[in-house]
C-alpha cells in the first residue's frame, strides 16, 4: 500500500492501528464503520456469500454499482463467509483473533443463535469490543423485533415533531433514525477502546435505534415533563425561541435565528421595524413567543419588500444570525462546504469519478485527504485477508 492510499484510507488517522471487523448492512452499522475508517481504521467488511450487503442493491447506479453502497463503505475490505459453514467460520474466527472491535447491526438474538452472541465471544476474545446497533437493542419487549429508519422516526416521536400543523405524517428528510444510532455507537466505541487502555478488556456496547431517536427529542421531552404539553409539528418554527424560522421576502423563504433580545433589535433596527422592539407584544422572549404568529406578519410586511439575497447581506452585516434555504446543489458547491472538505472524491475502477460526503471530524494533526480509497468488490479482499491471516499464524 503507497503512502497515498494510506492517507486516502486514513490509515493516518487516529485510530490507526486498529481493526475492525464490520458484521453490517444498509446504513446504521455501515455509516458507523465508515467513520472509525475515516479517523484511520482498518475495516473488514464481511458479508453474506453472493448477495452481500443489501446495499449493493440499493440506487442510483453508476456502471451497474451502488452509488448509495459506496458512499457508505469506500476503503474498507471485503470478504464473504457463511457463518454458518464450519470453514467459514473457521476463517471469522481468525480474523476475530486479530480484531479490536467487532460491529453488528442484526437484531437481538441472532449472533446468539449463529454463536457469536457477546456472551460466546468474551472468554476467547477478552480484549474484543463488541458492538451492536440494532432497532430495538438487547433488553426489553421490542428486543426481537426488526427495524428500519422510518419504523423508529415513527415510535421515537420524531415524526410527530415533523411538518406542518394539521399536515399529514412527515418523514425527516435524511435517515435519522439510522445515522444517529451510528454516532452513538461510534462514541461508544471510542470510549471502550480509552477504558480498555485502563482495563486491558474489552466490552459490549449495545446501542438501540429507537432509544437514539429518544435521545435526540431534546426540547420535547423538557417541554412535556416542565408543563405537561405534549408536543406537535410547528413547521420552520423553534418551539421556545422567536424570532427563529423561515420567513418570506420578496422571492422566496430564508432563515432568521435571532435567539435573544440583543439580536431581535438588530433584526428590527436591519429591516426599518424598530418599534417592534418596544411593542408590549414582543418586548422579550417570551411575549414573542406568546405572539409568535403576530411578529411573524410584522416582520414579512418589512421583509416582503427586498429580496432573499438582500436581507442575507444586511443581516450577516448587522450580526443577526441567518441562512438561505439551500437544495442538494446548492449545498455541495457552497464555498464554505468546498473549504471544510466536506465533498471528497473516490476514483473507483468501475464508477470511475465518484463524489461523497467527506468527514465531519477534522484533526489538527491529522490529514483529511480530499480523496478516499475505492469501493470493495464483493469479496474482492479474500486472498489479501487470507495471506494476512496467514502471516499473522506463522508469526
Amino acid at each position: 500500500m503507497t503512502s497515498d492510499s494510506n492517507t486516502r484510507s486514513g490509515a493516518n488517522g487516529p485510530l490507526h492501528g486498529i481493526k475492525v471487523v464490520d458484521l453490517t448492512r444498509v446504513l446504521a452499522g455501515p455509516y458507523c464503520t465508515m467513520l472509525l475508517l475515516d479517523m484511520g481504521a482498518q475495516v473488514i467488511k464481511v458479508e453474506p456469500p453472493e448477495v452481500g450487503d443489501d446495499a449493493r442493491h440499493f440506487g442510483p447506479f453508476m456502471h451497474g454499482q451502488s452509488a448509495y453502497f459506496a458512499s457508505l463503505n469506500r476503503g474498507k475490505k471485503s470478504i464473504a463467509l457463511n457463518l454458518k459453514s464450519a470453514p467459514d467460520r473457521s476463517i471469522f474466527e481468525q480474523i476475530l483473533n486479530e480484531a479490536d472491535v467487532l460491529v453488528e447491526n442484526y437484531r437481538g438474538g441472532t449472533m446468539e443463535k449463529l454463536g457469536y452472541g457477546y456472551a460466546d465471544l468474551k472468554h476467547k476474545y477478552p480484549r474484543l469490543i463488541y458492538a451492536a446497533c440494532s432497532g430495538f437493542g438487547h433488553t426489553g419487549p421490542y428486543k426481537t423485533r426488526a427495524a428500519y429508519d422510518m419504523v423508529v422516526q415513527a415510535m421515537g416521536g420524531v415524526i410527530s415533531l415533523t411538518g406542518y400543523p394539521g399536515g399529514p405524517p412527515t418523514r425527516v428528510g435524511t435517515s435519522v433514525g439510522d445515522l444517529c444510532a451510528a454516532m452513538f455507537t461510534t462514541v461508544g466505541i471510542n470510549a471502550a477502546l480509552y477504558a480498555r487502555e485502563q482495563s486491558g478488556h474489552g466490552t459490549k456496547i449495545d446501542v438501540s435505534m429507537l432509544d437514539s431517536q429518544v435521545a435526540f427529542l431534546e426540547n420535547a421531552i423538557a417541554r412535556y415533563y416542565a408543563i405537561g404539553e405534549i408536543p406537535g409539528p410547528l413547521g420552520a418554527r423553534h418551539p421556545s425561541i422567536t424570532p427563529f424560522e423561515a420567513y418570506e421576502a420578496a422571492n422566496g423563504y430564508f432563515i432568521i435565528a435571532a435567539g435573544n433580545d440583543g439580536l431581535f433589535k438588530k433584526l428590527c433596527d436591519t429591516i426599518g421595524r424598530s418599534e417592534l422592539c418596544t411593542d408590549a407584544r414582543f418586548e422579550n422572549n417570551a411575549k414573542r413567543n406568546e405572539n409568535v404568529a403576530d411578529l411573524k406578519i410584522e416582520l414579512e410586511a418589512a421583509l416582503k419588500q427586498k429580496p432573499v439575497a438582500h436581507w442575507l447581506d444586511e443581516l450577516e452585516a448587522a450580526g443577526v444570525p441567518c441562512g438561505a434555504i439551500n437544495n442538494v446543489e446548492q449545498v455541495l458547491n457552497d464555498p464554505q462546504v468546498q473549504h471544510r472538505n466536506m465533498v471528497v472524491s473516490c476514483d473507483d475502477p468501475v464508477m470511475g469519478d465518484l463524489r461523497m460526503a467527506g468527514n465531519p471530524i477534522k484533526f489538527a494533526d491529522h490529514p483529511d485527504p480530499s480523496s478516499r480509497a475505492s469501493v470493495p468488490m464483493l469479496d474482492g479482499d479474500r486472498a489479501a485477508i487470507l495471506a494476512s491471516l496467514a502471516a499473522a499464524n506463522d508469526g
